[in-house]
């Protein structure tokens, strides 16, 4: 994978792609959580390398791509269509694990031609008849809740919210292991806070499927789920023995789901 980047205004983006990117393919865009980074998507960069085209990024203020200020899903939806400009991708299939959903829907909001459909990995629908006021209220309060725990605390609570294996966990606490306790503070809160303010309906009509951990209890995104796929007919699939990072806790399972889902929208 070639290692490249996008400068904006706001800070350095890192990203990294296919060595022999081959047109005539289709390209996965692989787009991590919230407080993650690339290297959450090893296993499925090592399944698809010979089979896809890969892009994978640390998103705005995540990992290389720091510091960055002022981070909005618009401004990430922004880089993404410079990074599919700058290599003359027309589309791409974009797997987004939690936050990386959000981003993705941030690009559909924006740019929906280049999304030729949609993986979603843990995450949670825009919408806004899917969140409650209680829902709306809590998620405002993230960054200034998460101040109260000394920051090791902090980031061994999180590893374990997000994992089955223990794989999973030393990957997790491995990413964060980058970001001081102001920083990931203030990422997840942004990251939140962020998503309330661009949330809205959203006409997806790209295919879409979701993934969904079967222990996943990272607040309410199990329910959203199945909210989603009942609101809309998508596709969900239980990752078995995998939690909120399924992609991690159970990457045969999901590589699988995710090769099925590009033999169907290929055929």
């Amino acid at each position: 994978m070639k290692e490249n980047t996008i400068i904006s205004n706001s800070g350095r983006v890192y990203y990294w792609i296919s060595d022999n990117f081959d047109y005539d393919k289709s390209t996965l865009f692989f787009l991590h959580g919230l407080t993650g980074n690339h290297s959450m998507f090893y296993e499925q960069t090592k399944y698809f390398f010979d089979k896809y085209n890969l892009i994978l990024w640390d998103a705005p203020a995540h990992g290389k791509s720091r510091p960055f200020t002022n981070f909005t899903y618009e401004k990430a939806a922004n880089i993404i269509k410079q990074i599919f400009d700058k290599n003359n991708i027309l589309s791409a299939v974009f797997v987004g694990q939690s936050m990386g959903g959000f981003i993705t829907q941030a690009v559909i909001k924006r740019f929906p031609t280049i999304v030729k459909a949609f993986i979603a990995i843990d995450s949670t629908p825009y919408g806004k008849h899917y969140y409650s006021k209680s829902d709306i209220f809590w998620l405002k309060q993230i960054e200034w809740m998460s101040y109260l725990y000394p920051v090791r605390l902090l980031k061994k609570a999180i590893a374990k919210q997000v994992s089955e294996t223990s794989n999973t966990y030393d990957n997790m606490l491995s990413m964060l292991s980058e970001y001081n306790k102001k920083e990931l503070c203030h990422l997840m809160g942004i990251g939140y806070a962020g998503f309330l303010s661009d949330n809205c309906d959203l006409d997806i009509r790209c295919p879409v499927l979701l993934l969904i951990g079967e222990k996943d209890r990272t607040g309410k995104v199990k329910s959203y789920n199945k909210m989603w796929a009942k609101q809309t007919g998508y596709d969900l699939i239980i990752i078995e023995n995998a939690r909120h990072n399924s992609n991690v806790d159970n990457p045969t399972m999901v590589n699988n789901e995710i090769e099925k889902f590009m033999k169907k929208i290929e055929s």
